[in-house]
């Protein structure tokens, strides 16, 4: 009877599966085609005209391309080969910016026809100004990706702040994201700049590394070289929920950090203190560790409510738990400043601010970083990375 009731159960749900795989195949079939069509067609179709040979080279070098993604997504991010994956998310970000133009050169093409311009030395023009213009972009966006991120400067006006903490100096890196390209040489560099900036209080504020702590611990052991007057602190991103979140916690308080998982240390200059309070990514809750989730209640628990906070919470949007604190500043990451154009008009589709200082409700200010290093393609195009210092004023600035 048992075994009968089970069979009956499986196929009342086989169907529903079967539709979902058919669903999920179909998209990134249609996403595989625009991403790889679009560029195909742009340089070599259109209204070209190129000879045979032309045509069946570019038909060849984009289903070699096409073939290869998926095939080191699989070995490099399922598997766990670094040098596949860097291979993938080379190709993943350089495939994307061909796209971008690809489509770009379509419509500009499309225009330039509608006002005489003839093929097919207009399709031919367009199709070489795209390769030329997205070979550069990837050259200029490794580089940018590559090198020490710029600093970026901000004045914070904070009306709670004692007059004490005035100009209280706080050195944030976010989303250093240490994965399969050894940034060991990077991570050293940037430490020494973050030293360089005077650190009352420094912050990583997630997203720390991608794999587990033995495979990273070379490109994070820099970290512990930062200098800071008062406090280090760090929070998980969402990254550490794919892998091991509280290993990289007790890794960070091993190499002198705070680990902030849903807590607070209070910051103390003359008779005047500041809340450093830090919130668990929004993931950790649906996420695999136990004893995990964002919980700002717990994280302000016995927190002098008289005193201004400083809350360190990797997704921008966890502002509204902020807001029903009543904390007065929130800094957080992961937008990446949306890393390669034109990424950041999505994220803005589900981040309430993308980069920069941004005010919420009564009290609280967000700042965004665009962050310091980058996930995946190893580029960024028109999203610079940042080591951000926020200079803390006890006024309102106006």
């Amino acid at each position: 009877m048992s075994e009968t009731r089970s069979t009956e159960v499986d196929d009342a749900q086989s169907p529903p599966r079967v539709g979902r795989r058919l669903v999920i195949t179909t998209v990134v079939a249609l996403v595989v085609v625009l991403l790889f069509g679009v560029p195909l067609w742009t340089v070599f179709f259109a209204g070209s005209n190129w000879p045979p040979g032309v045509r069946i080279a570019g038909c060849i070098l984009v289903i070699a391309a096409a073939v290869t993604l998926p095939s080191a997504m699989f070995a490099g991010h399922a598997r766990g080969s670094d040098r596949a994956a860097r291979i993938a998310d080379s190709f993943l970000g350089a495939v994307w910016v061909f796209f971008v133009w690809s489509a770009i050169g379509a419509v500009l093409g499309l225009l330039l026809g509608f006002f005489g311009f003839e093929d097919p030395l207009r399709s031919r023009t367009i199709a070489a100004a795209v390769v030329v213009l997205v070979v550069g972009l990837l050259m200029w966006g490794h580089y940018e990706a590559m090198k020490v991120p710029r600093v970026v400067q901000k004045n914070v006006y904070l009306p709670r702040l004692g007059q004490d903490l005035d100009g209280l100096r706080v050195v944030m890196i976010t989303d250093t994201h240490y994965g399969p390209i050894d940034r060991a040489g990077w991570s050293a560099k940037v430490v020494a700049r973050v030293n360089e900036l005077d650190a009352d209080v420094a912050c990583h504020i997630g997203d720390l590394a991608d794999g587990s702590v033995d495979k990273r611990r070379n490109q994070v052991e820099p970290l512990r070289g930062v200098q800071a007057r008062y406090a280090k602190v760090y929070v998980t991103g969402n990254h550490e929920y794919f892998g091991e979140a509280q290993a990289w916690l007790d890794h960070m308080e091993s190499i002198g950090w705070t680990a902030l998982h849903n807590k607070h240390i209070a910051v103390r200059r003359g008779s005047d203190a500041m809340i450093f309070a830090g919130v668990d990514d929004r993931t950790a809750a649906g996420s695999s560790a136990d004893g995990h989730g964002a919980d700002l209640d717990r994280a302000l628990a016995d927190a002098d409510p008289g005193l201004p906070v400083f809350l360190l919470a990797h997704q921008p949007k966890q502002i509204d738990d902020a807001i029903r604190r009543g904390v007065d500043l929130q800094v957080s990451g992961h937008t990446h400043g949306g890393q390669i154009w034109p990424f950041e008009y999505l994220v803005r589709l589900d981040q309430p601010t993308v980069h920069g200082l941004s005010a919420h409700g009564d009290r609280t200010q967000l700042y965004t970083s665009r962050g310091t290093g980058f996930w995946g393609p190893p580029f960024r195009i028109f999203a610079p990375s940042e080591i951000t210092v926020l200079t803390l004023r006890a006024s309102t600035g106006r």
